[in-house]
């Protein structure tokens, strides 16, 4: 018996290993090809990037003369650093604060409902605008919002007041860009939660009715709690891009983050993308995005760090 089980014990690749192995096999190549390969060219951050030509990309990257720090100077002395910075962080900040409060509220207000086609109907719904193209939605608010023919102006008219140049008018557009946000990531977010829900034991809400406790009572002391867990690593997970914004929002439904309502819907991703198709050297943009990945790492960790230092088993690392 015992050298039977000594068998059992060195023998560590099972066919159930195999199996998950080709099953993981095509997520790791694509993290492979498109998270971890393109590392290569953050050293373009750090050079003076020049194309030769007839010669390739990866020759022209290590052949160029290294720069140090200086294209780092592109973001930090440009003119619109602080409007840059400040939309990109007070914009995600908000998002995920109303995100969190939208999105538990929904996930919460479904599961309580008594009809199962009805709830199925909802989330459908709410999910939809998830898989929604940013560009397709952009065309949708120019509907509204065009000076032109849009909507919202058409009925002005008929009104008997004047249209309003929404496309250039800043202070507008920070309730703008709040509102697509939700509409589009609420639903995506809403059944991460409402399927934590659905795995909560019925048998705390049995005891719960039994003891005399309300609707209200049960979410406040049962599914809150069970669904802390989630809500806390959602949390982490969305600080860690709080400088990142979402290019599609700002730069496609603003129709180019660009003219009068600047300070209003730049950011540093939009602000990179139009030095992109300036005259900028690569490098200098290069410089930005790289600025961008280490503080977001640098967040992401200091959130965890918090947690866990609040309560060790919530946190992620």
């Amino acid at each position: 018996m015992e050298s039977q089980n000594k068998k059992r014990k060195k023998r560590s690749w099972t066919k159930n290993d195999t199996e998950l192995t080709i099953l993981a096999l095509p997520g790791c190549v694509w993290y492979l090809l498109f998270c971890f390969m393109p590392m290569f060219g953050l050293i373009i951050a750090f050079k003076n990037y020049k194309a030769v030509a007839g010669k390739g990309f990866i020759y022209n990257v290590l052949h160029s003369d290294w720069a140090g720090f200086k294209n780092f100077e592109f973001l930090v002395k440009s003119n619109d650093l602080f409007v840059i910075l400040r939309n990109t962080i007070l914009y995600n900040v908000v998002f995920i604060v109303l995100g969190l409060f939208f999105s538990v509220g929904l996930a919460i207000m479904i599961s309580l409902l008594h009809s199962k086609r009805k709830s199925k109907v909802y989330q459908t719904l709410m999910f939809f605008p998830y898989f929604m193209s940013w560009v397709v939605v952009a065309y949708f608010v120019d509907a509204f919002l065009n000076v032109d023919n849009g909507m919202i102006n058409s009925v002005l008219r008929n009104a008997g007041s004047d249209p309003v140049q929404w496309y250039m008018t800043p202070k507008v557009w920070p309730f703008i860009l709040i509102f697509m946000n939700l509409w589009k990531n609420t639903g995506y977010n809403m059944v991460i939660y409402l399927s934590s829900i659905t795995g909560i034991d019925t048998t705390l809400y049995e005891a719960a009715v039994m003891d005399g406790a309300n609707k209200t009572q049960q979410v406040w002391h049962i599914t809150l709690p069970c669904l802390k867990n989630v809500i806390i690593m959602m949390f982490i997970l969305n600080v860690g891009k709080v400088f990142y914004s979402d290019f599609g929002l700002f730069y496609q439904v603003s129709q180019g983050a660009k003219g009068s309502i600047f300070n209003a819907t730049a950011t540093i991703d939009t602000y990179v993308f139009n030095a992109i198709q300036s005259s900028t050297p690569i490098g200098m943009t290069s410089a930005a995005t790289f600025f961008q990945s280490v503080a977001c790492c640098i967040t992401i960790l200091l959130a965890n760090a918090l947690v866990k230092k609040i309560d060790e088993d919530s946190a992620i690392i």
